[in-house]
């Protein structure tokens, strides 16, 4: 299933230094009235986070890196879970020798520095709500 949207405002802005990556993303987001949107970010972490999703267990692996590291990129979207707004964002991190690692962005991971591009999608909001087939928290639509 789909659904159309226009797109709306677009919002640009530095993510603050000690800040958690996903929350702060979502507080842009808040701040601005944006309850679905999309939105990049790049910039560097002083510890990264991030998590796969195992699909025959149904259990997303975490993981963290304390050290410093580049936001190659960081996409996602912006929608609304049990009513509040909520980022489904991956990460793409690079260490000092370029190797790259990365996944579902979760809590956690601490900004360094961070510039993010929002944009607003106009249209019916969509909502987060458990799916039975991945156990994953999908759109409803």
């Amino acid at each position: 299933m789909k659904r159309e949207y226009k797109k709306g405002r677009i919002f640009m802005g530095r993510l603050p230094f000690g800040g958690d990556l996903l929350l702060e993303v979502e507080k842009a987001a808040r701040e601005n009235g944006v309850r679905v949107g999309f939105v990049r970010v790049i910039g560097a972490v002083s510890r990264g986070v991030f998590s796969y999703y195992d699909q025959v267990n149904r259990v997303y692996r975490h993981e963290s890196l304390d050290q410093q590291l580049e936001v190659l990129s960081c996409q996602g979207n912006i929608s609304l879970r049990d009513g509040q707004v909520k980022a489904h964002l991956h990460v793409v991190y690079s260490d000092e020798k370029g190797r790259c690692t990365g996944g579902h962005l979760g809590e956690g991971a601490i900004i360094f520095a961070g510039e993010f591009y929002l944009e607003e999608l106009l249209g019916e909001e969509l909502s987060r709500g458990f799916d039975e087939t991945t156990g994953l928290p999908l759109w409803d639509m």
